[in-house]
């Protein structure tokens, strides 16, 4: 089963508080001299319809690139899902598909690899589609239905946040993408950006 591009949407995750990398605003981490987001907009830009950014700061500085930026309705830096609620209450299409900004390699065929392989119907009666990198579920780069809203504002209202969690309570279908484990490398630290510098290096060369 195919979804076609006109049907899904991205929303790009850049909500987060970058605690971990000394509150910087990961998204707009350079690495080799470009924002990180600017990996993830060309790689994900041909594979769907329409973008939209989530963000919490730096509203203009993601405006720039042309795309509708949302910050989240909760005021807590409730973590990824509250970035994925505000994008499932705008969406338009019937599928929404989430890549976090800081991460540069994300597959220009994530879809494709998400619901068109071995499996035929893969996402039939499914309403999420999760990676799982061969170690762990990859729950920042999923595919989700719209019809989830009402689900996902349930579970935020009672105070969960655990996207991971949530995701797993819902129909979902978990993809092997042990041979891409490089496509889930993020940015958490100056160390990962030295690692990330040194593997894009070896993939341009």
């Amino acid at each position: 089963m195919s979804i076609p591009k006109d049907n899904i949407s991205a929303v790009i995750l850049a909500g987060g508080r970058g605690s971990r990398f000394g509150g910087a605003d990961k998204g707009l981490i350079k690495l080799l001299n470009k924002p990180l987001i600017e990996y993830v907009i060309n790689n994900i830009k041909p594979q769907v319809n329409n973008i939209m950014i989530s963000a919490n700061r730096n509203i203009e500085a993601y405006q720039k690139y042309g795309y509708e930026v949302y910050a989240d309705d909760m005021n807590d830096f409730a973590g990824p899902l509250a970035g994925i609620l505000k994008a499932l209450q705008q969406v338009q299409s019937e599928w929404l598909v989430t890549v976090p900004a800081d991460g540069p390699f994300i597959p220009t065929n994530l879809i494709h690899l998400l619901v068109e392989n071995d499996n035929e119907n893969i996402i039939k009666d499914k309403l999420i589609v999760i990676p799982h990198d061969g170690e762990h579920l990859q729950p920042t780069f999923a595919l989700l239905h719209k019809s989830l809203l009402p689900s996902l504002l349930d579970f935020l209202n009672k105070g969960e946040r655990k996207t991971r969690v949530w995701m797993l309570q819902q129909p979902h279908l978990i993809v092997d993408f042990s041979k891409q484990a490089d496509a889930f490398i993020n940015i958490n630290s100056s160390d990962d950006l030295a690692l990330a510098e040194k593997h894009l290096n070896k993939v341009m060369s």
